[in-house]
């Protein structure tokens, strides 16, 4: 298939491309507005690939929109562009309209635009997956599950937007019969994630004899899902998923983010011990929660499409400890820059 990926410098993103380009072998355009999160070194393996091309286009940009689904004539759209960091939308939440909400309405007119473009059989083919979150539920205590059918309850301009953006992409399919599918995804990690995050926020302030910040008593549930399983989980949706369905998507990983943290130091123990041998757990120092701060049931996608992750409770985090520890040119890179792993979103 010929597949235009929107935010594919992103973390996720570069991850899905390459799932995409080597393992699949299906042309990638990607488009990619390159702020502070998109990363072009993220996918330095794949150039020179002719199944691999670039445009670096902000998904607001109309013309320039039409201009890429003219020239590609895609089969597929895969968005995941998106300012996506809670903190972040906390400091600043003018981004998040702009890119969340007009920009998946802007990209949602250009993929109108070519499906009715298409003759009747491209249009059979054509699909609009729009990547989402599971932060849109709202708060889940230590009890119940998120499923398709919950409710919407966005605790933060991020969730909010993405909020938006989803009712955005069902409306279109249902007012205008885009073949769309959505999903929505629990907390990613793994390689290339951008180190404002929890999971490399505490191995780099681990590894530079930093406190490493958990919120609060640090009891909020989430579920993490390795990068690499929900890049698979994406393929398989738009690949055999029925258009107008919502799919949630987790890691089955749940646990406490204290928890979390005591494991990835474990593991830090374990791959890169300190100096003074003490453990890096001794560094842990708890700070006062964030503002909004939010079981998930990924029965569905199991059920109707067969996708299950590949990782465990502990071996993509291991993998996730090792690929941070061999990549430390990619990580200096980042972190030369202006952002030094601050705390963003801070309470007034």
């Amino acid at each position: 298939m010929k597949i235009l990926v929107t935010g594919g410098a992103g973390f996720i993103g570069s991850n899905l491309v390459r799932l995409l380009v080597a393992t699949h072998g299906h042309d990638v355009l990607n488009v990619d507005a390159l702020t502070y999160a998109g990363n072009p070194h993220s996918l330095a393996d794949l150039a020179g690939n002719p199944r691999y091309r670039f445009a670096q286009t902000d998904i607001c940009d109309a013309s320039a929109l039409a201009k890429l689904f003219a020239n590609f004539q895609p089969d597929w759209v895969m968005h995941l562009a998106a300012e996506s960091h809670v903190d972040r939308s906390i400091d600043g939440p003018g981004a998040f309209i702009q890119t969340n909400i007009t920009g998946t309405f802007t990209l949602l007119q250009a993929a109108r635009a070519h499906f009715e473009s298409l003759s009747a059989p491209a249009r059979d083919r054509f699909r609009f997956l729009h990547v989402s979150t599971d932060e849109v539920y709202g708060s889940l205590g230590a009890a119940g599950l998120f499923t398709e059918e919950t409710p919407y309850d966005p605790h933060s301009p991020y969730s909010a937007s993405k909020a938006a953006s989803d009712h955005l992409a069902r409306a279109w399919a249902d007012t205008y019969g885009l073949p769309v599918l959505v999903t929505n995804c629990s907390n990613n990690y793994g390689p290339y994630q951008f180190p404002e995050k929890l999971i490399p926020v505490v191995i780099l302030k681990a590894l530079r004899g930093d406190p490493i910040p958990v919120y609060g008593k640090g009891e909020n549930i989430r579920d993490w899902l390795y990068v690499g399983d929900h890049a698979e989980a994406l393929h398989t949706v738009i690949a055999g998923g029925r258009p107008g369905q919502t799919y949630n998507i987790g890691g089955n990983n749940e646990r406490r983010n204290i928890d979390l943290v005591r494991l990835l130091c474990g593991l830090l123990d374990e791959l890169r011990p300190r100096a003074d041998g003490l453990s890096y757990a001794n560094q842990i120092a708890f700070v006062t929660d964030r503002p909004g701060h939010d079981l998930r049931d990924a029965s569905k996608i199991k059920r109707e499409l067969g996708w299950t992750p590949k990782q465990d409770h502990t071996s993509g985090f291991r993998r996730t400890v090792r690929w941070y520890l061999d990549n430390d040119a990619w990580t200096s890179a980042i972190l030369n820059g202006s952002y030094k792993l601050q705390r963003l979103g801070t309470p007034a």
